[in-house]
């Protein structure tokens, strides 16, 4: 009987040192999806959580969302290898590899079918701006500073055609597309600079069109450079796959909305033309980073 009771004991002991152990080795499993600041952190999980749940299951391992403080923060995190997986503007993959090198790749966007994106400099339904151009003495506003679309890339086409910040009657950095088409549509700026699924969300409620920003690679998944192959290789398929799994088509509607086709193969070259607009502006003494 004393035999029988000690070793139920040892038993009891054993199951107790399981259960306290299983959640500390699922923790220390978890992989880490971060993601920048481009709307508000909590559009930013509703829009990501179904895909860390996505991931989760096809990996049987835990992955949770993260929100970087800013975009300098989140480039600086991914070229440090501080998180696992991390979704990316392409300005600041640009950026990164430039400041870090090259990350393995796992995946892009493809929007209606295609992998590249646009901007639209915007303005009010019933602005006479007709042209770039016409932007010399207007109030412009942009996002964040880091913003492909925000920024970069609508600064780059206003360089070209003489509109340097000084001839502008004043700019601003709103920190993200919404607030700027807030700001063309109160009329406390004649123009700004957004994504094509912004500009078309808000066109009925008085935005207009003054221009399309040129074609450029979409927003990509990369890893940390020591995440073991098998676990890279494992994203890729999960993610190249996503858009044919039961219920996939709602997790990518969720991430975006529905011309969020699918996640497709992307290479560093697909970024050229970027790197390209990237190393003007910085030979025009216009910051990047």
């Amino acid at each position: 009987m004393r035999q029988s009771l000690h070793l139920l004991w040892i038993i009891k002991l054993l199951c107790i040192s399981l259960i306290a152990y299983v959640p500390l080795t699922q923790a220390s499993d978890a992989l880490v999806l971060a993601v920048h600041p481009y709307s508000t952190a909590q559009q930013v999980l509703k829009k990501f959580n179904p895909l860390a749940d996505y991931l989760t299951k096809r990996l049987h391992r835990p992955v949770t969302v993260q929100i970087s403080k800013d975009y300098a923060a989140h480039l600086n995190e991914v070229g440090r290898n501080q998180v696992d997986i991390a979704y990316m503007g392409p300005a600041s993959y640009v950026e990164m590899v430039t400041k870090y090198g090259a990350k393995p790749l796992l995946a892009r966007l493809e929007i209606n079918g295609k992998p590249t994106f646009r901007g639209a400099i915007v303005k009010a339904a019933n602005s006479p701006l007709n042209t770039l151009a016409d932007l010399q003495g207007k109030r412009f506003a942009f996002g964040s500073t880091h913003s492909t679309m925000g920024h970069l890339v609508p600064r780059h086409m206003l360089l070209e055609v003489g509109v340097t910040v000084d001839k502008l009657a004043a700019y601003e950095f709103l920190d993200n597309h919404e607030n700027v088409v807030l700001s063309v549509l109160s009329g406390e700026f004649d123009a700004g600079a957004v994504k094509e699924d912004v500009f078309k969300k808000y066109q009925p409620r008085g935005l207009a069109l003054l221009t399309w920003t040129p074609e450029i690679s979409e927003h990509l998944f990369v890893v940390r450079s020591d995440l073991p192959e098998a676990t890279i290789e494992a994203l890729r398929q999960a993610l190249w796959t996503l858009a044919q799994e039961p219920g996939g088509d709602l997790i990518l509607q969720t991430l975006q909305d529905s011309s969020l086709t699918g996640l497709v193969a992307v290479k560093d070259e697909d970024y050229a033309n970027l790197r390209q607009i990237l190393e003007e502006l910085k030979r025009a003494n216009i910051s990047t980073d």
